[in-house]
């Protein structure tokens, strides 16, 4: 069981020598606004951690930045090192920490969904991997690949085609029976054991059993001539002749017939490529790549990461995976694993063999898409941002600010937040507005940053939705801050269509015009995305406040309406601006409502806005 958060200002490595616990645990580096911007694990907490207090030309370069922003450390007991691993990784994932390694991959790789639980089941493409019992195939490297496995399926073995998850009702079978490749067991009486055979042989071509299946197809072949069936026989040894033709196009690249992801990693200078292969049954099935940009850390730490964020999300995970470099927390990583798949799980490190020379080919792999990404990504959007918008620092976190408010009533703040280009939705916030009334919306913008200020976790930037004088308000309260780890600020303005100008502009502290960039500029194009995502969330968030206060309040203005007919109105109209657009003869439709008081309602939200 995990103990309450410890947290330490001074980071003097002789008081922490003897206040550090020797337990096994989790740290958290953090800089002078509060923001974790390290998490790590350790099975001695002060061991580990006094290791970061080493001379600068003794530490790693991430390291060493790492450790001139830190100002303060957390720790989190735990029982065992591997209750701290699962609690460092969870921590990853919450805090996007600048000093991590993150994985980023929107992505979802096609699979074949096989529920042999069914009488008569049929194949699927599938996006998610779900533990419900049924059998999938994959991942497959691209929606094509998979594309092209299900219609030869489809054209081979004869299972149903229709998409239906029980059998369709139909008077006839469909055009596929008519071809031979389904048996039409949605009209006609097929004994499921008979279907069964042809589901048992998708199987064993889809696990990469495929001299089982063909043997199986040969004895059923030399069956079907002996009792004088010619055109079956015929059909059988099409079959075959089909699947050979496949098999020789398969890359075969191991003999024992596993399952196993192989994983290799190329560096140049601050970038990582990582590549993973999939090999199943001991045939290549696909791969997947990675890239890490701004990553000047070991390459043995992106490995580590890439195993413990990765696998976490998958639903299957082989028994063996490779990898081409030496992890240290080897031990943890893989009982998690194998708590995670139910089976055990190695992890190896080859260094010479068959194994070895696997690893080297995804390693080579790395390489080639690294050498042609190098030369075409050597800015990334971030450092592109950071020389576009004049900014001292590259914008990894960016929060955007926006504030809603109908003439002052019901005024809130929202905060968007983006991590690397990209929606960081648990750094997402609402305000409601406290201190400034009215109509007033610099002073909104004033009270919205000084508490997110008071909050800590500072982001890298701040996006303020408005023109220079938003802007300039917000420079003026961080200004006047003592920490001098605050954001910089940009803002960025709609353009005016009297002035002819052609898209949005942003505005910078300290320049009087705004600046020149094109209308499809990726940081242009990435900075109104997160405008329009804060604009969103604030109006999103004022028209809820909004709906509960009218529920709550306006009826209640309305003599004779009281708890329960407030009730029947709300139930019958859904909603209130459904009651203020209702017409006299609708409102009297409702049971308990008379002429006299629909006419009070109608006359009541006349000329009132809602």
């Amino acid at each position: 069981m995990e103990q309450p958060l410890h947290f330490h200002h001074n980071l003097d490595p002789e008081k922490l020598r003897h206040t550090f616990p020797d337990s096994p645990g989790v740290y958290l580096f953090k800089d002078l606004s509060g923001r974790v911007i390290y998490v790590g694990k350790a099975k001695n907490l002060r061991k580990r951690v006094l290791s970061y207090f080493r001379p600068s030309s003794g530490l790693p370069d991430k390291t060493s930045l790492m450790m001139k922003r830190a100002s303060g450390l957390d720790y989190l007991l735990t029982s065992t090192e591997k209750e701290a691993f699962i609690l460092e990784s969870n921590l990853i994932k919450k805090f996007m920490p600048r000093y991590n390694v993150i994985l980023r991959d929107d992505k979802r790789y096609p699979s074949l969904r096989f529920d042999i639980h069914e009488p008569f089941p049929h194949l699927s493409i599938v996006r998610r991997i779900k533990k419900d019992g049924a059998l999938y195939f994959g991942p497959f490297s691209s929606a094509h690949a998979v594309r092209s496995t299900l219609k030869f399926i489809e054209r081979i073995f004869p299972i149903r085609k229709c998409k239906t998850r029980g059998l369709p009702k139909r008077t006839r079978p469909c055009l596929n029976y008519e071809m031979g490749r389904c048996l039409g067991p949605c009209t006609l009486d097929v004994p499921v054991s008979t279907y069964r055979e042809g589901v048992q042989q998708v199987r064993l071509f889809l696990e990469g059993r495929n001299q089982e299946l063909i043997e199986q197809l040969r004895k059923k072949m030399v069956e079907a001539g002996e009792h004088l069936e010619f055109e079956r026989a015929a059909g059988i040894r099409d079959q075959i002749r089909a699947i050979e033709k496949t098999v020789e196009r398969q890359h075969v690249v191991s003999t024992k017939m596993e399952d196993e992801d192989i994983i290799g990693l190329a560096s140049k200078e601050s970038m990582r490529q990582l590549v993973i292969l999939f090999v199943r049954k001991g045939s290549l099935m696909g791969s997947r790549d990675y890239l890490f940009k701004n990553q000047p850390c070991d390459p043995a730490e992106v490995m580590e990461g890439f195993l413990k964020q990765y696998y976490r999300k998958e639903a299957f995970i082989p028994k063996r995976i490779l990898i081409s470099e030496p992890v240290e927390d080897l031990l943890p990583i893989t009982e998690w694993l194998s708590d995670l798949a139910g089976h055990k799980i190695v992890i190896y490190h080859p260094l010479r063999g068959e194994k070895r020379r696997l690893v080297e080919r995804a390693v080579a792999n790395a390489e080639n898409l690294l050498n042609g990404r190098w030369e075409s990504q050597k800015e990334d959007l971030v450092s592109i941002a950071q020389s576009a918008l004049k900014l001292k620092m590259p914008p990894h976190h960016i929060e955007g600010l926006d504030i809603s408010n109908l003439q002052g009533d019901e005024a809130v703040g929202s905060i968007v937040s983006f991590v690397d280009g990209l929606p960081h939705r648990s750094g997402y916030r609402n305000y409601r507005m406290k201190v400034i009334n009215g109509i007033d919306d610099y002073g909104m913008m004033a009270e919205l940053v000084e508490r997110r200020v008071s909050k800590g976790h500072l982001p890298d930037l701040f996006l303020v939705d408005g023109g220079k004088g938003h802007l300039a308000v917000v420079k003026k309260v961080l200004d006047r801050q003592e920490n001098p780890d605050v954001p910089e600020v940009i803002s960025i303005a709609k353009q005016d269509k009297h002035q002819q100008e052609k898209h949005d502009k942003i505005y910078i502290p300290g320049r009087k015009n705004p600046i020149q960039l094109r209308a499809d500029h990726p940081v242009l194009l990435l900075m109104m995305r997160i405008r329009d995502e804060a604009h969103r969330r604030a109006i999103t968030y004022h028209r809820k406040l909004r709906g509960k206060h009218l529920k709550g309040s306006e009826l209640d203005l309305i003599p004779g309406i009281g708890v329960k007919r407030k009730k029947i109105l709300l139930t019958h109209f859904k909603d209130i601006h459904a009651i203020a657009d209702a017409t006299v003869a609708s409102l009297i439709s409702v049971q308990g409502i008379n002429r006299s008081l629909a006419e009070r309602i109608f006359s009541f939200f006349q000329g009132r806005e809602i």
